[in-house]
C-alpha cells in the first residue's frame, strides 16, 4: 500500500460526516459531544448532543460516558480545530474517537435539525453542500 493510500485509510478510521452522523445517532452506535463553549451550544445544537466543552473533558468524561463507548465529537466548521483537540483528549482518555467533519455549520448547511431553547428547526439545504 502506498504512503498516501495508508494515510487516507487511516484518516477514514477518525472522521465521519454529517450524514453519517445523522444516521448513526438515533441508533445509538455512539455519544455525540459538542465541544464548544456555553454560548456556543446555547446558539445552536445537534439534538441528542452532550455539552461538554474540550477543557472539561480530562475531569469530566468518566463521569458522563462509560468507559469504552465509541465518542464522535464536533465543534463550529472547517474553519476550527476545536473538535481536533478535543478528540485528542477523549483518545488519551482510551475512548474510541471520531471527528464529526465540517462540525455545526456543515450539519446545519445540509438542513439538518438544531436545537435552542426555542425547540428543534432545519434550515434550508445549501445546495452547494448537498448530494441531492
Amino acid at each position: 500500500m502506498s504512503e498516501a493510500a495508508a494515510y487516507f485509510r487511516a484518516k477514514l478510521n477518525f472522521e465521519i460526516d454529517v450524514m453519517d452522523v445523522h444516521t448513526g445517532l438515533p441508533a445509538g452506535e455512539f455519544v455525540l459531544v459538542d465541544t464548544r463553549r456555553h454560548a456556543s451550544w446555547e446558539h445552536g445544537h445537534v439534538p441528542g448532543a452532550l455539552h461538554l466543552p474540550t477543557a472539561q473533558i480530562p475531569d469530566q468524561a468518566a463521569v458522563l460516558i462509560p468507559a469504552g463507548t465509541p465518542v464522535v465529537v464536533y465543534s463550529w466548521g472547517p474553519g476550527c480545530n476545536g473538535s481536533t483537540f478535543a478528540a485528542l483528549a477523549f483518545a488519551e482518555l482510551g475512548y474510541p474517537v471520531r471527528e464529526m467533519i465540517g462540525g455545526i455549520e456543515y450539519w446545519a448547511r445540509n438542513g439538518l435539525p438544531v436545537e435552542t431553547s426555542d425547540g428543534v428547526t432545519a434550515a434550508s439545504t445549501d445546495p452547494l453542500v448537498t448530494a441531492d
